[in-house]
């Protein structure tokens, strides 16, 4: 069974936990597509022979989840040639049998337009600042302006900007807890895989 359920949306949002939660409830294979942007700009060097030369192992790294690789990443990301290099991996990683799920930032817009599920997971910046805080400490305001200066990076690329695809079915976790925005995902997903039949 080809299934791919598109997750996109902001830095801190839940793309991520939702997920990891809505691939292991089906026994899809899930894909944080941020650790393939994250592991090219750990990599240094031309960001362009780094996207093309990416393996699975490149996505174990450690470090990845920083403040700085998500920093790093973001940069990377704006590069055309990059995206260009990293489309083709996170298509087939969608489109194989056993069914998908991938988050990022354009995967329902750009990277799987034809997903059987799309979902649109944000959160205010501050809420959302205030989540990566717990997870990275530091500075709660240094966090909140990172946060937004990279919304407005990945919303205004000219390629590929963030938003949400128009049949995306948006989760505002802003006031959910996680087990409420996990089991709306799933319901989601359900009612779709029940509408193919």
């Amino acid at each position: 069974m080809i299934f791919t359920v598109a997750i996109d949306g902001p830095a801190a949002a839940g793309k991520g936990t939702i997920g990891r939660a809505v691939a292991a409830r089906f026994g899809f294979r899930h894909l944080d597509t941020g650790l393939l942007y994250r592991a090219v700009g750990a990599k240094g060097g031309d960001p362009v022979a780094a996207a093309v030369g990416l393996v699975p192992g490149d996505l174990e790294q450690d470090g990845l989840r920083s403040l700085a690789a998500g920093q790093a990443a973001s940069k990377v990301a704006v590069i055309p040639e990059v995206r260009a290099a990293l489309v083709a991996f996170q298509r087939r990683f969608a489109r194989a049998d056993g069914g998908a799920v991938l988050d990022g930032r354009d995967i329902g817009t750009v990277i799987c337009p034809e997903a059987e599920v799309k979902l649109y997971v944000t959160a205010s910046a501050e809420v959302r600042a205030h989540r990566r805080w717990l997870e990275v400490g530091g500075d709660q305001s240094v966090v909140l302006a990172e946060v937004r200066e990279r919304d407005a990076r990945d919303m205004g690329r000219t390629d590929a900007p963030l938003r949400a695809a128009a049949d995306a079915v948006v989760l505002d976790t802003s006031e959910m807890t996680v087990e409420a925005a996990v089991a709306r995902a799933i319901a989601v997903v359900e009612q779709a895989m029940e509408g193919r039949g």
